[in-house]
C-alpha cells in the first residue's frame, strides 16, 4: 500500500469515526461517509478542471497570439486541448478510488475507459487539425489526405472500443481480438447492413455532407425535398409534394446527390434562362432608333457614350456612313442586351456579390438565344420564382420597343391569319 491510498484510507477513517462520535454508526455510517466522499471527489475534480482549463487555454491563446504561424491557432479553434482537459475529472476520480472500498476496481476501470474515450476524441480533433493545416498547402488540392485520415479515425475507434471493451470485462484485448477474427464473417453477413450504415454515418458526419434540415435531390431514389431523419441505415426525406423517401445511409456516400445547402448558405439562388430572338429583326439602329432609344433611362448613357465612341472612330478611319454596312454601327440587339444588362444591374432582388451576366449564346434554329445568368438574392423557392417571373415578364414586354422580335414556333393563330392574309389578297386579285 503506497502513502497516497494510505493517506485516503486514513481520511475515509477520519469521517466515518467523526460520524459515529455524532451518534450515527453501522450501516448509515457507511453509506455517509461514501456520500461525503463522492461529494469531496467531485468538487476537487471540478476545481482541478477550471484551474487547468483556464491555465492550459490561457497560455496557449497567448501563445498562439505571438507565433506567426497558423498550426497552433487551428488547434484552438478545434478545441483539441480543450477535449484532453477533461481527462483531469477522470484521472482525480482514478485516484481517489481507494477511498471507495470493494468499489475501486469497478471505478478505476470507469475512469480508466473514460480517458480512453476522451483521448479517441482528442485524437479524432487533432487529426481534423492536420488535415486543416495540410489544406493550407497547394498540394492538398491534388493530393487531399481527408480519405486517409478517415481511415485512421476508423481503426481508432475500433481499437479503442475493444480495449474499453477489454478493461470493463477484465480481459485481454488480443483474447479480444482472435474471438472478433474467428466470428468475423458471420459478423460480416449478419451486420452487413448496420456496418455499411455504421461507415456511412462517419463519413457523413466527418465530411458534414448532409445534415437535418438540408435540402437535397437524388433522382435515383425520387428524393427531391427536406432531410428529416438520419438513422444508422436510412435517411429519410420529404419531397415537396409531402412524401416520405427511405434512402439507404450508404448511398449517400457511394453515389451521387445534390445538395442545395450551398445556395441557402451563399444567400443567393441561380437564374440561368436563355429567351430566343428572331434572327430576322436583327438589324442596324438608324437615327430614328436611337433618337427614341435615348428617352429609355437605363441606356441613355450608353447610347450618347456608343455614339460618341463609334463617331470617332469612323471619322478617325476616314469611313464613309452613307451606307451603313461601313465602319461601326449600334445594333437593336446589342442595345437590347445593354438594356437588359442595367436593367439586372438595378433590380432590387439581384444578388450584388454574385455573377451577373447577360450574353449571346451560339445561333439555332431557333434563333439567337440571350441568356441572363444571375442571383436572385432570395432563396425562398415561391419568393424566387415571382423574382424570376417578374424579370422576365418585362422583358419579353420590352423587347417590341427595340424592333426585335422572340422566336416562337408557329401556332394555329398564326396559321389562321395566314390563310385570311391569302383569302383576302385572293378575293382582291379576283376583284
Amino acid at each position: 500500500m503506497n502513502q497516497e491510498t494510505s493517506g485516503l484510507l486514513q481520511m475515509v477513517k477520519l469521517i466515518k469515526n467523526w460520524l459515529e462520535s455524532q451518534g450515527i454508526a453501522g450501516k448509515w455510517s457507511v453509506c455517509l461517509t461514501n456520500i461525503i466522499m463522492v461529494i469531496f471527489v467531485i468538487l476537487v475534480s471540478w476545481i482541478l478542471y477550471i484551474i487547468v482549463k483556464r491555465i492550459l487555454i490561457k497560455s496557449m491563446e497567448a501563445f498562439a497570439a505571438r507565433s506567426k504561424t497558423k498550426w497552433d491557432d487551428i488547434l484552438l479553434k478545434n478545441k483539441v486541448f480543450e477535449r484532453l482537459i477533461r481527462i483531469v475529472p477522470a484521472l482525480v476520480v482514478h485516484a481517489f478510488a481507494p477511498a471507495f472500498g470493494s468499489y475501486q476496481v469497478l471505478i478505476q476501470r470507469i475512469a480508466f475507459c473514460y480517458i480512453i474515450f476522451i483521448i479517441l476524441l482528442a485524437l479524432d480533433k487533432l487529426l481534423d487539425t492536420v488535415n486543416d493545416i495540410y489544406s493550407n498547402f497547394e498540394v492538398s488540392k491534388v493530393r487531399p489526405i481527408m480519405g486517409y485520415l478517415q481511415v485512421l479515425k476508423i481503426i481508432a475507434y475500433v481499437i479503442g472500443s475493444i480495449v474499453i471493451i477489454g478493461i470493463l470485462l477484465n480481459r485481454s484485448p488480443w483474447f479480444l481480438l482472435g474471438s472478433i477474427g474467428a466470428a468475423s464473417a458471420v459478423l460480416l453477413l449478419v451486420f452487413q447492413n448496420s456496418i455499411l450504415g455504421f461507415v456511412a454515418g462517419i463519413q457523413l458526419t466527418s465530411n458534414n455532407m448532409v445534415q437535418l434540415g438540408d435540402w437535397i435531390e437524388m433522382p435515383k431514389y425520387g428524393a427531391d425535398g427536406e432531410v428529416k431523419e438520419i438513422s444508422l441505415h436510412t435517411v429519410k426525406v420529404q419531397n415537396w409534394d409531402k412524401p416520405i423517401i427511405t434512402i439507404p445511409s450508404y448511398a449517400l456516400v457511394s453515389e451521387s446527390f445534390k445538395n442545395w445547402k450551398g445556395m441557402e448558405e451563399a444567400g443567393g439562388r441561380r437564374i440561368k434562362r436563355s429567351i430566343c430572338i428572331d434572327i430576322t429583326s436583327v438589324k442596324f439602329c438608324t437615327e430614328e432608333m436611337l433618337e427614341r432609344f435615348e428617352h429609355i433611362q437605363y441606356i441613355k448613357e450608353y447610347i450618347e457614350d456608343k455614339k460618341k465612341e463609334i463617331e470617332s472612330y469612323n471619322e478617325e478611319k476616314g469611313i464613309d456612313s452613307t451606307n451603313m454596312v461601313n465602319g461601326r454601327h449600334l445594333t437593336n440587339i446589342g442595345t437590347f442586351r445593354a438594356y437588359v444588362e442595367n436593367y439586372i444591374k438595378n433590380h432590387p432582388k439581384i444578388h450584388k456579390g454574385m455573377t451577373r451576366l447577360v450574353r449571346q449564346l451560339e445561333p439555332t434554329e431557333k434563333g439567337i438565344p440571350i441568356e441572363i445568368y444571375v442571383f436572385v438574392n432570395d432563396t425562398v423557392w415561391a419568393n424566387y420564382e415571382a423574382v424570376q417571373a417578374d424579370i422576365f415578364d418585362h422583358i419579353m414586354a420590352v423587347i417590341p420597343e427595340f424592333d426585335l422580335r422572340i422566336f416562337q414556333n408557329p401556332t394555329g393563330y398564326d396559321l389562321k391569319n395566314i390563310q385570311m392574309e391569302y383569302m383576302h389578297g385572293d378575293s382582291a386579285g379576283k376583284a
